[in-house]
């Protein structure tokens, strides 16, 4: 009698945990970004890819599939949809019409499915885990990483180490950008990257007025997270007559090779490697 009522108390709990967290599966493109597949006011299925750096969500003018069901307004905004993924769903999400997103993606999935919950990225399982405030996330192993919440872009620190010189660096997570890290203009101007760095490829574009912006990809001798070092990794930045990138990007390629854990508050994030920690290098063509 006694086992039995240890075996139901344990299968309670183990219920009661379920039911305190939730998963929603994702998989991962061969350019690193994160794909989900969505349904849209019960009609229009759609893969969105997850953009960290956004709230809301937006479908794209290059998309495959068909989004006749989000009604947008001549603002080009879409309020009060339905959206499911996985087991949950969502009322009042807002889309936002016509912005480019990456590749296999009809659209962009934001921040605001997670909004006031911690929330997990897990690599190794390719899902995330959103928690209830009741259960809190397993932190053993993982490393705190300060936070910084500006116009939905979440920033950590980084340290940048050039021709022996480590200069911290504040990154704006973005999960669309396929690289690991891109430099502001800024900063690749200030620390002369240009000439200090082995530059392995470039390519030039210019606009409707004939100015050109050049992308270039280098090789960083030591680019630090934490206490976490990466030798030799591969990094992009602008050159040219065009200035336009304010902010230094830390991408895809980077974010992949930990699992993340954001509080509720978006004040902290916990980091440990995941499975691609080690893999190299993601190329930009």
């Amino acid at each position: 009698m006694l086992k039995k009522i240890i075996f139901l108390f344990l299968v309670f709990i183990s219920s009661s945990l379920v039911k305190a967290q939730q998963t929603i599966p994702f998989r991962i493109t061969q350019h690193n970004n994160i794909i989900v597949k969505a349904l849209i006011n019960q009609k229009d299925s759609l893969d969105l890819m997850f953009q960290i750096a956004m709230k809301d969500c937006a479908i794209s003018p290059d998309r495959k599939r068909k989004a006749d069901h989000i009604i947008f307004n001549k603002e080009k905004v879409s309020d009060h949809n339905t959206l499911n993924i996985g087991k949950m769903s969502w009322k009042d999400i807002r889309f936002i019409d016509n912005q480019l997103t990456g590749h296999e993606a009809d659209g962009k999935v934001g921040t605001a499915i997670f909004e006031g919950k911690t929330f997990m990225i897990d690599y190794d399982n390719n899902r995330f885990v959103i928690y209830d405030e009741k259960q809190k996330p397993d932190l053993k192993g993982f490393l705190p990483v300060k936070t910084i919440l500006d116009h939905e872009a979440l920033y950590i620190a980084a340290d940048n180490v050039v021709e022996s010189h480590q200069k911290e660096s504040y990154f704006a997570l973005q999960s669309g950008y396929s690289g690991g890290v891109l430099y502001s203009n800024d900063f690749a101007d200030q620390q002369e990257l240009d000439k200090k760095l082995k530059i392995t490829g470039e390519k030039t574009l210019k606009n409707s007025e004939g100015k050109s912006v050049i992308t270039k990809q280098a090789i960083l001798p030591f680019f630090k997270l934490g206490n976490f070092v990466f030798k030799d990794a591969s990094i992009g930045f602008f050159a040219g007559d065009l200035k336009t990138q304010n902010v230094s990007y830390l991408g895809a390629d980077m974010l992949r090779r930990f699992i993340w854990i954001f509080d509720a508050d978006r004040e902290m994030a916990y980091i440990k490697p995941s499975k691609y920690y080690s893999e190299p290098y993601y190329k930009i063509h």
